[in-house]
């Protein structure tokens, strides 16, 4: 029993030491290409649901870059496949929200590369449903 004991932290002591070595040396560097691909793939499975898609969704946007078109549209037909209207609405309203400071530049460019995407697939902009503004919006008096 003694000897089985030694042995296991002998082992671990080890384990953690490979383990703090790694990841001290590891440098995670992730291509665009590599991304919009890995993305792509995984929203144009025909096996997916909702949970996976909401998972990825919330992976890719937890990246400091905006999704590429591509993505978008193959998370647009996702969710089309598993019939969740609200979840396309969410999810573009994140991608405008993703764009931060340079919505006005960036957000424009891609409503045009998905434009046919949304016609072909019958989803409406968050702006054309007038989610842009909160349902009860005053304006303030103080200005």
């Amino acid at each position: 029993m003694a000897l089985s004991k030694t042995i296991a932290s002998r082992l671990l002591r080890q384990f953690s030491k490979t383990l703090s070595v790694k990841n001290r040396n590891i440098s995670w560097r992730i291509h665009d290409d590599d991304l919009t691909c890995r993305y792509e793939c995984f929203f144009s499975r025909e096996d997916i649901d909702g949970w996976d898609i909401r998972q990825g969704m919330n992976d890719l946007l937890g990246y400091d870059a905006v999704p590429e078109p591509p993505v978008i549209i193959a998370a647009l037909h996702a969710c089309r496949r598993v019939n969740d209207y609200a979840m396309t609405v969410r999810f573009l309203e994140a991608i405008k929200d993703r764009c931060g400071d340079k919505a006005n530049e960036i957000y424009p460019y891609i409503v045009q590369e998905i434009a046919p995407t949304l016609c072909e697939l019958g989803c409406d902009l968050p702006e054309t449903l007038c989610y842009h503004k909160p349902e009860l919006f005053l304006k303030s008096v103080f200005d």
